[in-house]
Formats: structure tokens, C-alpha cells, sequence
């Protein structure tokens, strides 16, 4: 894995991955969002992760295979939020519909108390979105550019 760090952002529906993207990708830094399929391509998984053409390569997402490449990962980094911080990004937000359907927001919050556990465990670094995103920010670029 040469020189590039390898840093995967993860986080429960609502806790700030493509928000915390957009900011680092502002600040010049490489970020690469998965698509919201729940279960990663690894076929393009693999080839992403084997870049070696930048300093540092993140890839946010969250899907039920993702642990399968927790090896080629420097970091993992969990995001999270309370409930009432999860609620409210989803009813608001407008790049993406999920969560807005009733079902979608229950399906969610429960994920929270039955996933998020499970991210917390392969993760290395927590960080609670509750706060600004440059606080978020620079937080993962102190661990990760260190």
C-alpha cells in the first residue's frame, strides 16, 4: 500500500458522511462517496482501493460487506449523531430521499441501535457529528494526516 492512506468514513443514514466529503474534497483532499446500495461493488471496491495516484483516499459509505476490506483500510472512522440529530438531517435534507418516508426513518433509527454497534467495533477513530463540520473535519484530518 505504498504511500497512500486509505481512509474509509462510515456512519448510520443522517450522520454526516456526504456532508463531511464536500467539506474535504473543498479543502483540496480526495473524497469519494459509495453509492447509497447498501452492499459495495467489490469489484470496484478493489480497484478504488488500489489507487496509489494521491495522498489520501476516502471512501464513505456504509454496506454489509464493507468489513470484508477493513484490512486495506489505515483508518476507519465511525460518524455519529444522537437520534434527534439523525431525525432531523433526514426530514431535511435534499440530496437524498431516504428517511423522509416514515418507514425509512424508523428502519433507520432501529439501524442505529442494531449496526451502529457493529461499525463501532472495526472502527479506530468516533467522531459524534452533533458538532460543526469543521469541528468534524478537522478532528479526522489530525488522526488521519498525522
Amino acid at each position: 500500500m505504498a504511500g497512500v492512506k486509505r481512509v474509509l468514513i462510515t456512519g448510520m443514514s443522517g450522520t454526516g458522511k456526504s456532508t463531511v466529503i464536500k467539506e474535504l474534497a473543498a479543502r483540496d483532499r480526495s473524497g469519494l462517496g459509495a453509492q447509497q446500495d447498501w452492499i459495495w461493488r467489490e469489484d470496484r471496491i478493489a480497484d478504488l482501493l488500489s489507487t496509489e495516484d494521491a495522498d489520501v483516499l476516502f471512501l464513505s459509505g456504509t454496506a454489509s460487506n464493507q468489513v470484508k476490506f477493513y484490512g486495506r483500510f489505515d483508518h476507519i472512522v465511525l460518524l455519529t449523531a444522537p437520534a434527534s440529530v439523525m431525525t432531523e438531517r433526514l426530514v431535511r435534507r435534499s440530496n437524498n430521499p431516504y428517511g423522509k418516508d416514515p418507514k425509512e426513518l424508523a428502519r433507520a433509527l432501529a439501524l442505529k441501535q442494531t449496526v451502529e454497534p457493529l461499525l463501532r467495533r472495526g472502527a479506530d477513530l468516533e467522531i459524534d457529528t452533533s458538532v460543526p463540520v469543521d469541528e468534524v473535519v478537522e478532528r479526522l484530518l489530525d488522526v488521519v494526516l498525522r
